[in-house]
């Protein structure tokens, strides 16, 4: 039964592959493209996303720096508007984004690449977490600034939108309308395999790795169906209830397996107290001398912004569908606000990733850097990246592998709502919004969930990076265009803090800003100053 079991799926798997794999390479080839910088591939990709947050660093005077206690008070709900379009408030607006981005590969993605760059890549890693702070700043706004508004109350925002209406206010219309269908293609395929099947069937490797392995239940067909159709199942129930549902699921998720892992990581960290001042020391000195590592400093700073690009999606367009949901009548309150999640998935959760696994100096680790710095092949699948986490954790916590595998499940079935979401709402922009629609969606998406438990698909799950970051050149070009809008919206909204801390009502302040000159207004009905 087991070999008629896996000579479908085998069979399954080549079908899909010896179709796919011709496009995947092909596409692969264009997106990831590299160039060799002595002696270690710097791929492009990684350069326009690093390059476009330090450009909005300094149009915007490192407003990630100087707005961080804005957007404190903003997600505490010191300026919520509760009469204002949107879904959610500022708090369930970020935990459902950052929802998206903290998953497998701040567990994973994080050992490899200090396995391969050294404790100098961490160093890299927050610089562009930061830089990346920028980046989300800006298409959060537009996400928010371009939106648009149902009749029954719902939103619908993301680069679909404000590339199509922003760059048409810019006089390209044209150009405009293909960036925005192209966005939105390219985040559709991503959220049926990208952010759904590859979660899915890496958080079912961890869980039968901690149940038996082989002989674990869940590594029979049956069993894995179990699983798939449990999660596909929950993740039906959320997506039924919209974006309310999501926001009250995540603002809960989100923060308790942040809190649960970080704690998990202070604890080895804890344990090895004595080691914390030499690790930190290793990663500043690394970061500019690294040892072993190829293409020395230019080697970890490749690793360190490869993962950070990689993990919290800056750039990409993803976050602003979800963020476009909020309740505001000031855009810029919700890129403010935004700009906390390269914080929170990068600057926070990634470097503690990082910190526990130097600190721990786990047997896996020594040996996967050993390997890196004699030249040997490295194994890079995010199974073995958490494989090597784990034994950093277990040198104080011979626990740590179950409580590692709720962390993965939970981070990938967070995961799998947002992209849910944004899938959604991609779909909605290319083929109209309905019941019926949506529900064809809906039902397709956790098909695929269950298809995840059975299948690994890695050919499509390939095709769906490279569609990812694919999105990030359309969504790019938008951004550098669409700059002084933000700017605009920026201003605005300091100007409107400044007034509700003097102690100005709503009302006032609509009135003055109505009164000071002519305003453009977004679908949402807020009102942006041209002047």
């Amino acid at each position: 039964m087991a070999n008629t079991e896996a000579s479908w799926t085998d069979s399954v798997e080549d079908a899909v592959n010896s179709v796919f794999e011709p496009v995947s390479k092909f596409l692969g080839d264009i997106v990831f493209y590299t160039v060799n910088i002595f002696g270690t591939d710097f791929p492009l990709i990684v350069g326009w996303l690093v390059v476009a947050g330090a450009v909005f660093s300094a149009y915007f005077g490192l407003a990630q720096l100087r707005h961080l206690k804005l957007a404190y008070r903003l997600v505490r709900g010191k300026y919520d508007q509760q009469d204002a379009p949107g879904e959610v408030n500022h708090f369930q607006a970020l935990t459902s984004a950052v929802a998206g981005t903290v998953g497998l590969g701040n567990i994973a993605g994080v050992a490899i690449a200090i396995s391969i760059g050294g404790p100098g890549a961490t160093f890299w890693m927050i610089l562009c977490g930061l830089l990346g702070m920028a980046t989300k700043f800006v298409e959060c706004t537009l996400g928010v600034r371009y939106r648009q508004v149902h009749a029954d109350g719902t939103v619908s925002g993301g680069p679909m939108f404000y590339l199509r209406r922003g760059l048409a206010e810019r006089g390209l219309p044209s150009l405009g309308k293909v960036l925005a269908v192209l966005s939105a293609v390219m985040l559709l395929f991503f959220s049926f395999f990208g952010g759904n099947l590859f979660q899915i069937n890496q958080s079912l490797e961890q869980v039968q790795s901690v149940t038996g392995g082989e002989d674990s239940i869940f590594s029979t067909s049956g069993g894995s169906l179990v699983y798939g159709a449990l999660i596909a199942a929950l993740v039906a129930l959320v997506l039924i209830g919209g974006m309310r549902s999501i926001g009250a699921v995540t603002s809960r998720l989100v923060p308790s397996m942040a809190v649960l892992y970080i704690l998990a990581c202070l604890l080895v960290i804890g344990f090895n107290i004595d080691a914390v001042p030499g690790a930190v020391a290793t990663i500043v000195t690394e970061a500019f001398a690294p040892e072993g590592v190829a293409g020395g400093f230019l080697g970890a700073l490749i690793q360190g912004f490869r993962r950070a690009a990689f993990s919290n999606e800056a750039g990409i367009g993803s976050a602003p569908i979800v963020h476009s949901a909020v309740k505001t009548k000031h855009p810029a309150t919700e890129g403010v606000v935004a700009m906390l999640e390269p914080f929170i998935d990068t600057v926070v959760v990634c470097t503690m990733t990082a910190l526990t696994i130097v600190i721990a100096g786990g047997p896996l680790y020594q040996e996967t850097r050993q390997a890196a710095t004699s030249g040997g092949e490295v194994d890079t699948s995010t199974g073995y990246g958490i494989s090597i986490t784990s034994d950093a954790f277990d040198t104080a916590l011979p626990w740590f592998p179950y409580l590692l595998t709720i962390a993965v499940v939970l981070f990938a079935f967070s995961t799998v709502i947002t992209w849910g979401y944004y899938g959604l709402k991609c779909w909605g922009f290319l083929f109209g919004h309905s019941r019926t629609k949506d529900l064809v969606f809906k039902v397709i998406f956790c098909g695929i969930i269950v298809s995840g438990a059975l299948l690994s698909l890695g050919v499509l799950v390939d095709l769906a990076d490279a569609s990812l970051f694919l999105a990030a050149l359309f969504n790019i070009v938008g951004l550098y265009l669409l700059a002084p809008v933000v700017k605009r919206e920026l201003h605005r909204v300091l100007e409107y803090v400044r007034r509700r801390d003097a102690g100005e009502t709503e009302e006032e302040i609509e009135a003055a800003e109505a009164a000071t000159g002519p305003v453009s207004r977004g679908g949402d009905g807020t009102t942006s100053l041209t002047k």
